[in-house]
């Protein structure tokens, strides 16, 4: 497979700025199980896919209790990656059925992709819209299915992708090699998309207009964590959850022989090892530096796989709890 060469960007760099508590979280929506990623809609309402292949919408107070929860579809697969269009429909990305497109009035589920140049789509993630319509999406891996992700991080494959899908068009591989490609959204202003890299620790990006248009670079390298899904706040900043801590073990793993992370990953795959207890969050403006950095280190809410802004609060979703945690947006510091 072809690398391809990945400049550094001007003003490019690590996850620095000070670290914010963040403050304890409630769990909520418990029925919910494995809210990977968490969206919002037109109306603030929170959509998130489950284990079951659920599609739920969920409505929370003015004090951010849970004041309905409802099931709206079901993909029939394993929901990751949702963000609502601008037809009002859901775009959905299925680890085990691709691209969806899902009716929330209805429940009606379409295939909008489940192959790229006649070979299958597995392991979708993420998924963003432009306001023309055009989507942007990811394939984590092509070696691993979702049920072992964490096999492609060790093993550091580079077989995850960039793809997108324009109206009425056959999706194409934007970009190839990625170490796990993982959350995607797009600049403010559409200049660019987005790419969490998980098993690079980093947050790449790929031009798509002005005289860098069909080039990548990175936006941030260096995150004390591995970047999952990403979301856009209310100011134009990228938020990031980081699913766990950065681990030295993998670092020293990642320049071992490639026999040598596959044996790393049959053993690690027979210990099932438990998450950590740190949630940890970024705000990264589009110029790659970083808003905020948030961190609870002793969280009875683990692996945060995802986290968007909902007013004056922070949801986070997450592959392998039950329910949503929201916690308060803490004032910045400088305000």
């Amino acid at each position: 497979m072809v690398r391809q060469h990945r400049p550094r960007a001007a003003g490019a760099a690590g996850a620095t700025g000070t670290v914010e508590p963040l403050p304890h979280p409630r769990i909520v929506a418990r029925d919910t199980r494995g809210p990977e990623h968490v969206a919002l809609d037109a109306d603030g309402r929170i959509l998130t896919g489950t284990a079951d292949g659920a599609i739920w919408r969920l409505t929370l107070s003015k004090t951010a209790e849970l004041a309905r929860s409802e099931v709206i579809a079901n993909t029939g697969g394993r929901p990751l990656g949702l963000v609502p269009s601008p037809d009002g429909e859901l775009l959905v990305c299925d680890a085990r059925r691709g691209l969806l497109r899902v009716d929330p009035r209805g429940g009606a589920v379409r295939v909008l992709a489940d192959e790229v140049d006649g070979v299958p789509l597995r392991f979708c993630s993420n998924v963003a819209t432009a306001a023309d319509g055009t989507v942007y999406f990811t394939v984590s891996s092509r070696r691993y299915a979702l049920e072992d992700w964490l096999g492609d991080i060790l093993e550091r494959t580079g077989t995850g992708q960039l793809l997108r899908l324009r109206p009425d068009g056959e999706p194409e591989v934007l970009r190839d090699g990625l170490q796990f490609a993982n959350g995607v959204a797009l600049a403010p202003d559409e200049s660019f998309v987005a790419v969490a890299e998980s098993g690079a620790r980093r947050i790449s990006r790929y031009w798509l207009t002005g005289p860098r248009a069909g080039k990548d670079d990175t936006l941030i390298r260096d995150l004390p964590g591995y970047p999952d899904n990403l979301s856009r706040g209310a100011d134009g900043v990228f938020w990031v959850a980081l699913a766990g801590p950065r681990e030295h073990a993998v670092d020293v793993l990642h320049h071992a022989s490639p026999a040598l992370r596959r044996a790393a990953w049959t053993a690690v795959k027979r210990l099932h090892p438990r998450p950590r207890p740190t949630v940890r969050v970024l705000a990264i403006r589009p110029d790659g530096q970083v808003a905020r950095h948030l961190l609870r280190r002793r969280s009875p809410y683990r692996m945060a796989t995802s986290v968007c802004e909902h007013g004056r609060h922070l949801v986070l979703g997450s592959l392998l709890e039950r329910g949503i945690a929201v916690c308060e947006l803490p004032a910045h510091p400088s305000s």
